[in-house]
């Protein structure tokens, strides 16, 4: 095959970072790194992939954490005949030193193709690309340098959470401690498959929800408090004085009329039983307003990308929850859920599908959970419905 790649190239052009510029920076180095280029040219070209799925391969012990791919094309681009790759675990909040980074590229540029992705939709560093006569030794060479696998397969995926407490003030849990807590706890279920399906745990530290949790977690920690927003005035009356329009980008953008404002003394004042927290208010005023004391997480169930059926969201299932350490109310309910999903659900069904098929109320029975009025998917359409 010729080594120019004309439709690749296209990716290049333009204001944006390009993946294949990084590809033939590798591929000056790299053999595989450089037959990948072939491959996706040629992909590019017949308008169809040439990689496959090939069976199960993996590490001793373990039964997740490696994705096997096959090319379909091995005569024209033999150095990615195989093409296995490594789902490695992250620390909490992503936090790495530039120590630990080299030791992970050094051990992926001697038994792999030397890409990576930091990181993939999972959480996971990505280690992209290597043979499977190197997944043992790269597997060893990892856990040599202090890093381990992450999930695959239908296991617990790694669990990721927000950077949290660690550099963010409106945190309303230590997500960080938790995320670590929780991954320590369910080393078994993360690295042996065993369940229906996936199962993924994500940790937002509020309702800004910066690791998607909503929309991609099964069993979705999203911080919150229980008691009011708390208002500073006198911040309130600088904004004014700054020429900031707070009825207009505010109070008239709360989603439940829950703020209200006083002209004429320049005062905010907060509806509680009509507040959900969702931050907008605190997002447009950092120095004014802030979360309450009372903190703890809304536990949510059933968030998912689309596979077999549409995306989606998670919907409450505890509204209010104290998180704190050793978390056992939080690890209890995950090993009530497992237990129910796992006796009842089909092959390749996600717990929120398992849910929707069975009904809200069986999937309560099991865990132990009273129906309470916040657990709704959709907003409220009749009128007779309060919350107390």
């Amino acid at each position: 095959m010729s080594g120019e790649t004309p439709k690749l190239d296209e990716l290049e052009k333009g204001p944006w970072p390009s993946y294949v510029k990084e590809i033939k920076r590798m591929a000056k180095k790299n053999a595989a790194a450089m037959d990948l280029l072939g491959v996706q040219e040629l992909s590019f070209k017949d308008k169809v992939t040439h990689w496959k799925h090939g069976g199960i391969v993996g590490v001793t012990g373990y039964g997740g954490g490696v994705i096997g791919r096959y090319s379909d094309v091995p005569h024209l681009f033999p150095n990615v005949e195989s093409f296995h790759t490594f789902r490695v675990n992250h620390p909490a909040g992503w936090f790495y030193t530039t120590k630990a980074l080299r030791k992970i590229c050094d051990v992926w540029e001697k038994y792999g193709s030397g890409l990576t992705n930091f990181h993939g939709s999972t959480g996971d560093i990505i280690l992209l690309g290597t043979t499977t006569a190197n997944l043992q030794l790269c597997f060893n060479a990892l856990i040599e340098v202090g890093f381990d696998l992450g999930g695959s397969g239908s296991a617990l995926r790694t669990p990721t959470a927000c950077i949290g407490p660690a550099r963010c003030e409106w945190t309303n849990i230590n997500t960080l401690d938790l995320v670590h807590n929780l991954t320590m706890e369910f080393q078994d279920e993360i690295h042996r498959p065993r369940w229906p399906y996936k199962f993924k745990i994500k940790i937002s530290g509020c309702s800004n929800d910066c690791v998607a949790a909503i929309a991609r977690a099964d069993f979705t920690i999203i911080g919150t408090w229980r008691d009011s927003l708390k208002i500073d005035q006198k911040a309130v009356k600088e904004y004014v004085k700054a020429g900031f329009d707070i009825k207009g980008l505010v109070v008239d953008k709360c989603p439940t009329n829950a703020l209200k404002w006083d002209e004429k003394a320049k005062k905010l004042k907060v509806i509680s039983q009509d507040c959900v927290r969702c931050m907008h208010c605190i997002n447009k005023m950092t120095k004014a307003i802030r979360p309450g004391v009372d903190k703890g997480a809304t536990i949510l169930i059933g968030g998912k990308a689309p596979i077999l059926k549409g995306a989606m969201l998670s919907s409450v299932i505890v509204p209010f929850m104290k998180v704190e350490s050793p978390y056992t109310e939080i690890k209890d309910l995950i090993r009530k859920i497992w237990d129910w999903w796992d006796e009842n659900g089909r092959t390749r069904e996600r717990v929120g599908e398992l849910i929707e098929r069975l009904g809200m109320r069986n999937f309560l029975k099991a865990v132990g959970l009273k129906p309470v009025p916040q657990m709704i998917k959709a907003p409220r359409t009749n009128p007779y419905v309060f919350f107390s």
